[in-house]
């Protein structure tokens, strides 16, 4: 089942299905094992719906910023939450949302294609113990 989305005058046909079930899996994965979900998200959104990468970060945010929430709270009623690691990391997660937009807004789309490989391959090799 397909989906038409516009975007700025451009018209993009989506599979509505990849995404709810691409999406579920994400966020119980996220949610699991504590990860926000963004590095599996964008490339269900480009390769598997074939959105660009523009429409893709702000929308995978959205997405991401509820499982999150929802995800923060169930820990949190489960005692596992850090106050002072929270209150350290959420102004500078705060001031990197801000200023990360107004950078890649101004470098290529490849350029951001590529960053985003290099980072899901650092965070592979960490997952899989190599350093």
């Amino acid at each position: 089942m397909y989906m038409t989305v516009e975007f700025w005058g451009q018209e993009f046909k989506v599979n509505i299905i990849l995404g709810c079930i691409g999406g579920f899996l994400i966020a119980i994965a996220s949610s699991m094992f504590g990860f926000g979900g963004g590095p599996f998200m964008v490339p269900l959104m480009t390769v598997g719906l074939g959105l660009p990468m523009y429409v893709v970060v702000g929308s995978s945010l959205l997405a991401i910023f509820f499982n999150t929430l929802i995800g923060s709270l169930r820990h949190y009623q489960f005692g596992n939450f850090d106050l002072l690691f929270f209150l350290i990391m959420f102004p500078a997660a705060i001031l990197g949302g801000f200023i990360a937009p107004q950078i890649a807004k101004r470098v290529s789309p490849i350029v951001v294609k590529r960053v985003a490989v290099v980072g899901l391959l650092i965070l592979a090799a960490s997952l899989l113990g190599l350093f």
